[in-house]
């Protein structure tokens, strides 16, 4: 396997340089573009690939403009497991700070540069040339291996993962998911967001008492929130990896002018989940906090909106055979002890746990997000993690379809 992974690496990298240059920002999330280019991209490494456009409808609901779902699906002999390996495409916008073009793919040593570098076309890389190798090899095996490339990630994967489960497109007994490749992430955080409306009626700035100041029946729900996010550090999870639940308000808006009062007030509010935790009771609590500090004598309207609400990813007794196989493969090839541990992120493998499909995250990276400035500037990726990934993912995927 080692001799493969060698033979392959300089196409695997140019590989991930080509998969950073395309554009796939999310917002906006026109992606059907750069799916059609992945397409081609997987096509040249010889794999057939069949390509889900998503309704627009349903693209539209989730704030993006246009999505292809992509499978590559490999079988080797009769019988045996159908192994998914999902990664994510999309990414967020460049933003500012950068040292570097963000679409350059510029290497610098080991290092590889670009929007997406870490968060997740690198596993796009891994996860295409650890199948290559299996097929190159040719090893007896048993099962399939299926290459889930999605593009909606960074809006909640409902139009990929979620899309391409329920519609029965893809049914896979087990399921490895994007993540980094110092350790195997077993449980991951939920989010809540959740938007706060408060309409007042506006007055001329001489005669406030005309009007319903709206910004003012929120200074108090402001205030409580923040008390909320307080209390909510002594609530320890018990889970390795995750800390507590977090509360931020990430988004205020509101008012006409400065000489008039303010008729309507919109809150953000992100508030992350622990795997102890269920989505649905934390938003109705969170729903009656705001409520019972809102002034009810003031006049004004105040309604709680669910945005989004991912839960949390919690571990499927079946997937202890995903990490026995990725630890004993990562002892073979770096030499290292890699933990199954929990990340206060979330993520789409959430969608497979909840259909019943055991999951596990892992894949190229280094030890934290901030390492690799995920979702920051100059995002990048060491190319000695990429190639153990690889190398990792390929060796477990061998011993998960001998053992069956």
């Amino acid at each position: 396997m080692k001799t493969l992974i060698e033979a392959n690496w300089p196409q695997e990298v140019e590989f991930l340089q080509k998969l950073v240059s395309v554009p796939s920002d999310n917002p906006p999330g026109d992606c059907a573009p750069a799916a059609e280019i992945v397409a081609g991209l997987l096509r040249d490494l010889g794999f057939t690939v069949e390509e889900y456009p998503v309704p627009e409808p349903f693209v539209r609901q989730c704030g993006m403009k246009s999505v292809t779902n992509l499978i590559v699906r490999e079988s080797f002999g009769n019988g045996g497991p159908t192994i998914a390996l999902n990664a994510h495409g999309d990414v967020v916008p460049p933003g500012e700070g950068w040292s570097v073009d963000p679409y350059g793919g510029l290497i610098r040593g080991d290092v590889l540069y670009g929007r997406g570098a870490a968060v997740s076309k690198s596993d796009f890389a891994t996860y295409a040339f650890a199948l290559k190798a299996l097929k190159e090899e040719g090893s007896d095996l048993a099962g399939t291996v299926e290459l889930h490339f999605t593009f909606d990630e960074e809006t909640g994967g409902l139009v990929g993962p979620k899309f391409l489960l329920e519609q029965g497109i893809a049914k896979p007994d087990m399921a490895i998911s994007a993540g980094f490749t110092y350790a195997i992430t077993t449980a991951h955080n939920g989010c809540l967001h959740l938007e706060i409306v408060i309409r007042g009626r506006q007055a001329h700035a001489a005669v406030p008492e005309d009007g319903i100041d709206a910004l003012e029946v929120a200074t108090p729900i402001l205030t409580a929130l923040y008390a909320e996010r307080t209390r909510l550090a002594s609530n320890r999870s018990s889970t390795a990896g995750i800390d507590c639940p977090k509360l931020t308000i990430g988004l205020i808006s509101g008012g006409i002018n400065t000489n008039v009062v303010p008729d309507r007030v919109v809150l953000r509010v992100d508030r992350r989940l622990i795997p102890e935790e269920d989505g649905e009771q934390v938003e109705r609590d969170l729903a009656a906090l705001v409520h019972a500090h809102a002034n009810a004598e003031a006049g004004a309207e105040v309604e709680c909106r669910r945005i989004m609400l991912a839960d949390p990813l919690r571990p499927l007794p079946q997937a202890e055979a995903l990490v026995e196989a990725l630890q004993t493969a990562a002892k073979e090839i770096s030499g290292e002890a890699i933990s199954a541990t929990g990340t206060p992120l979330y993520t789409d493998a959430r969608h497979y746990s909840e259909a019943g499909i055991p999951v596990v995250l892992f894949g190229a990276g280094p030890r934290t997000v901030t390492e690799a400035h995920a979702h920051g500037a100059d995002e990048h990726i060491e190319l000695s993690d990429l190639k153990d990934a690889t190398h990792i993912v390929a060796t477990a995927l061998r011993q998960l379809l001998r053992a069956s």
